[in-house]
């Protein structure tokens, strides 16, 4: 019987993409730094998403991936890189202030709440974090939310569930699992201590076989009937 659910916050519950063109759009415009076009936006969330997988695979700190992206793409386009800091500051505070739901999350933790415990996952940044979750709300809503930097330890890795598992009380595994839409963070993560996974993927993409996943969704509108199902089954 499922009892907890662990939630992702980027990309899963929050939609990341828009927090991201905003905070990058805003942080050219504070420090002069020119125009920000789509391809550009496109390619640096792409150095993104490739400095976050290092970091999930050990090959990367954090403080090396928030420094190392915007030097990797300030360099691409000729623009200076002595503003990276301040440039990184920013936006990690307009990350925090840009709340933008994906569809059908709110409604679908509402109708889980009395059914199930929830709680937030994440590898964000702890300013970034923080304030999103207060400003969603979701510090409400949740039973609570563990991030990397207070865990001290990141998704995928053991020691960052451990943790997790110290603070909410113990369960069998098979009573836990992880909703996420990064298959090296998120379904990894849940891999390695053998819990159960979902895996939030809106477009068609066919599940890798190096994972185990247990549920495919395209909508977080399917998720109170997995628990549903699941749990009549015990």
């Amino acid at each position: 019987m499922l009892k907890v659910l662990l939630w992702d916050v980027d990309g899963t519950l929050l939609n990341f993409r828009e927090a991201e063109k905003i905070g990058i759009r805003n942080g050219f415009a504070r420090l002069g730094l020119g125009e920000c076009t789509e391809e550009m936006l496109a390619d640096y969330s792409a150095v993104n998403r490739r400095h976050w997988e290092m970091l999930e695979r050990g090959e990367l700190t954090k403080a090396q991936v928030l420094e190392g992206r915007f030097v990797e793409f300030f360099t691409k386009y000729g623009i200076r890189t002595d503003c990276i800091a301040e440039f990184n500051r920013g936006y990690q505070i307009d990350l925090g202030e840009t709340v933008c739901f994906q569809d059908g999350a709110l409604e679908t933790l509402q109708a889980l709440a009395p059914t199930v415990r929830q709680y937030a996952v994440t590898n964000g940044t702890k300013i970034a974090q923080e304030k999103k979750l207060e400003k969603s709300g979701l510090n409400k809503i949740l039973d609570g939310a563990f991030i990397s930097e207070d865990v001290g330890a990141e998704k995928p890795s053991a020691a960052f569930f451990e943790a997790v598992w110290k603070t909410i009380g113990k369960f069998d595994p098979d009573e836990i699992m992880i909703i996420g839409d990064s298959l090296t963070s998120d379904i990894r993560g849940g891999n390695n201590v053998g819990i159960h996974t979902c895996w939030y993927c809106p477009t068609e993409v066919q599940a890798p076989e190096a994972f185990r996943i247990d549920f495919q969704i395209k909508s977080l509108r399917e998720i109170p009937k997995i628990v549903f199902s699941m749990n009549q089954t015990k």
